[in-house]
């Protein structure tokens, strides 16, 4: 399959580029029909409110009914998000999301008595219970981390009002999507023909890797330009993301803000602060690397828009859907016969949507469901889209198998560990490729991608995760956000990040607007420390032989049922301590010197 030569509309897609939403309903007639037959479940859960603390059946029989009801709602919450996100324009899919998240709020609503009571039992009344009913102890695990928020429980009037306004706090990243991906339009890029070439979301990634100068400066300014048209709106929408974060944070009485985005997960927040510690130590080799990048493109000046365009031509090499397909079945191979039957599963079977269209969703993600994943990608037939593929099909694979392995209770994994499973196939498919040639400058190719991938992922997401915890602590201290202080926030990290011999082109200052993840509470910096695991991970996989294999599939297999730290040190890394965030940078250091050599 080759990439469409325009961008098609979704009715123009050929359907085997799509990925099998029939999978969950047959038609959007089948989900309501589903919506109405599961419209007694609010009234289920609320029968057991009272009962949870009186003895170890009712306990026992309440939990039965939440991993039923994560079986029957699974489906029924994704299938709209899916529809709406292939064409967020489509008023079908809109008025289906909007069902889905009314009855969303219904089921929140009757679910919040749970945590409460459960929070409620005394600690010895826990352990006669499990003594009492030993069919309790499978979920001492899940029943732990559910305590260990009790110093955050509320009352249960309080908690019941703040399930009441769950979907009004959802709002700013609502409203963020939508603008961002329906309504916003952005002027064309002419090139240095004068050719206008479209600019959206999705296709400026591609625009700034051109060869033509003047197309990749005249992209960054059509993007940028337009966001910074409504700066002033997004600036709005973002103090109202951080307000909530902030109001959520200080009513549950967590010390700051960044309390609250890691003790939820068990992540000790010292790991953040290793993270930018280390990364701030290390960012001579980054300057470095973009002195060479100047230096190998003939450029007087080094822009923004020059930092992502490969270095060497030979990049340009066009890679067709199904051969990113191979490369990544051949890639991941090490990773054993269950895996890689899987995977062939997953490309025969469409579990993913290839093709932008228009008004489908920027970008590219899994989505772990119990019928199987679902993929979305935005593939260009370049270097990098393989690459993505590569890295979805990482989530995708350990969504499946911790859905596969773990009951329900215990099936979804942290965030933290989200990015590891992803950026480990990267590894793996930067060493299969390494592997495959013998020309110095097809090596200096493949290391200027994994460079560029490495600033972009933990160079550049440590730089976003500041952004987002400086925001955050102004607001808790009482300051607004205005776009003057956002501004001057952005800017002061891009100048520190990049070093002094980059120009920061006007517009690069409000590039705070475009991040969808920072409507995701302290997301990015998992990207980083992700990042890092998988650097020392595919090096075990790679090396460690049949029983580091094991261990990582283990990892993969594990969900939540295990505290995340706990789960990287048994597939071999230990991200409690800076060591592996040190050793990943080691790397990309000794990759910026043989960068030099090849290129000399």
């Amino acid at each position: 399959m080759t990439q469409p030569t325009r961008i098609l509309r979704r009715s123009e897609q050929d359907p085997a580029n799509c990925w099998s939403i029939e999978d969950l309903f047959p038609s959007d007639a089948a989900w309501y029909a589903a919506l109405e037959d599961c419209k007694d479940i609010p009234a289920q859960i609320a029968a057991f409110r009272g009962k949870l603390g009186a003895s170890a059946a009712d306990l026992l029989a309440y939990l039965h009914c939440e991993e039923e009801l994560d079986r029957r709602l699974d489906a029924l919450f994704i299938y709209p998000m899916l529809r709406k996100d292939t064409d967020t324009g489509d008023s079908d899919a809109q008025a289906l999301l909007g069902r889905s998240q009314d009855f969303q709020l219904k089921v929140n609503q009757a679910q919040a008595f749970a945590m409460p009571e459960i929070n409620a039992i005394p600690a010895e009344t826990l352990e006669q219970f499990y003594r009492d009913e030993p069919a309790l102890v499978p979920y001492r695990r899940y029943l732990t981390r559910v305590r260990r928020g009790q110093s955050h429980m509320l009352s249960q009037a309080e908690e019941d009002i703040l399930a009441a306004v769950g979907r009004l706090a959802g709002g700013p990243a609502q409203i963020f999507n939508t603008l961002r991906n329906a309504d916003l339009k952005f002027p064309d890029a002419l090139d240095a023909a004068g050719k206008p070439h479209p600019v959206t979301n999705g296709s400026y990634v591609s625009l700034s890797h051109a060869r033509d100068r003047t197309l990749r400066a005249n992209a960054f300014r059509s993007l940028y330009d337009t966001y910074g048209s409504l700066r002033n709106g997004f600036a709005a929408m973002y103090n109202a993301s951080v307000q909530k974060d902030v109001f959520y944070s200080q009513v549950r009485h967590y010390d700051s803000f960044l309390q609250s985005a890691m003790y939820p997960s068990e992540i000790p927040e010292e790991v953040y602060h290793n993270l930018v510690d280390t990364v701030h130590n290390n960012l001579e080799p980054l300057y470095r690397y973009l002195a060479l990048r100047k230096k190998a493109l003939g450029l007087d000046e080094l822009h923004l828009y020059d930092c992502a365009v490969p270095i060497l031509p030979e990049a340009d090499q066009v890679i067709p859907f199904e051969t990113a397909k191979q490369y990544v079945l051949e890639a991941t191979r090490v990773l054993g016969q269950e895996y890689h039957d899987v995977l062939v599963s997953a490309f025969e079977n469409r579990w993913m949507d290839i093709y932008e269209n228009q008004g489908k969703t920027s970008g590219a993600y899994s989505c772990g469901c119990l019928v199987h994943p679902f993929v979305l990608l935005n593939h260009k037939d370049s270097l990098r889209s393989a690459y993505t593929v590569a890295h979805e099909m990482g989530h995708a694979l350990h969504s499946y198998l911790s859905s596969r392995n773990q009951p329900p209770l215990y099936r979804r994994y942290v965030t933290f560990v989200a990015e590891v499973a992803s950026t480990c196939n990267e590894m793996l498919l930067t060493q299969y490729l390494l592997g495959q040639c013998g020309d110095k400058r097809q090596r200096a190719v493949l290391i200027n991608y994994f460079l560029d991938q490495f600033r972009n992922t933990l160079y550049r997401q440590t730089m976003l995760a500041e952004f987002e915890e400086k925001s955050h602590a102004l607001v808790e201290r009482g300051e607004s956000l205005t776009v003057d202080r956002l501004n001057r926030i952005h800017k002061d990290l891009v100048r520190l990040y990049f070093g002094p011999d980059v120009v920061l082109d006007p517009g690069i200052e409000w590039e705070w607007a475009r991040v969808p993840h920072f409507y995701r509470k302290f997301y990015v910096y998992q990207y980083a420390t992700g990042f890092s695991a998988a650097v020392a991970l595919s090096q075990r996989i790679l090396h460690g032989g049949p029983a580091a294999v094991r261990d990582y599939l283990g990892f993969l297999s594990g969900g939540c049922s295990k505290d995340p730290i706990a789960l990287l040190r048994g597939a071999g890394v230990d991200m409690a301590t800076p060591a592996p965030v040190q050793t990943a940078l080691d790397l990309f250091a000794g990759l910026v010197e043989e960068m030099e050599q090849l290129l000399a």
